[in-house]
């Protein structure tokens, strides 16, 4: 990743090297916003570049999810109250893929994931007021996850996060960072 980077939320160990950001993730750390549980938090680990206007963010993440809650994967921001955070989350016994959408309020969607979630990969492109989100469990094959309005500002900052609510230690490697214009595709092409 390159030197424009920067942590919201630091974490005690981490390395970067040969194009690979590793992670173990601190105690107690998320990022959600009053929905259903009520809490806030915004403890969690991401690794960010301010972006403007449109672009697409694409990334690969290796992790061990195992407890409940772990998590790993993009991270896009405009603001405290307004984000959205995508990628594998330990939940309900199994690593499923799922997305938040915080805009003054957190909401959470999530499903089974058919590949190995120890390894995946996540696009996450920016249209004017939409966000497309994609996975892949090949580097290949980009089906949707989610297709949402995202407040017109142009300016935010795209990256990478990782979390661990109920412990610490979840060890995540983030490669294969992409960052480029839009990649302007038919919503249903999965390339």
């Amino acid at each position: 990743m390159q030197d424009r980077f920067y942590w919201i939320n630091q974490p005690q160990q981490w390395s970067q090297n040969a194009g690979e950001l590793k992670v173990v993730t601190d105690t107690g750390t998320d990022f959600w916003l009053k929905t259903w549980y009520g809490f806030e938090r915004f403890s969690g680990h991401a690794f960010v570049t301010d972006v403007v206007g449109d672009f697409t963010f694409q990334v690969r993440v290796r992790a061990g999810f195992s407890a409940l809650y772990d998590q790993a994967g993009i991270f896009y921001l405009a603001d405290e109250q307004h984000w959205l955070k995508a990628g594998i989350e330990f939940n309900d016994g199994a690593p499923a893929i799922g997305s938040v959408l915080t805009l003054g309020q957190s909401d959470w969607a999530t499903g089974i994931f058919s590949g190995d979630p120890a390894d995946f990969w996540l696009r996450l492109s920016r249209k004017g007021d939409a966000l497309r989100l994609q996975y892949s469990a090949d580097g290949l094959t980009w089906p949707l996850l989610r297709l949402c309005h995202f407040p017109a500002d142009q300016r935010g900052a795209v990256g990478v996060m990782c979390c661990t609510p109920e412990r610490s230690g979840l060890e995540v490697c983030f490669s294969d960072v992409k960052l480029q214009p839009l990649l302007e595709k038919s919503l249903h092409d999965l390339s």
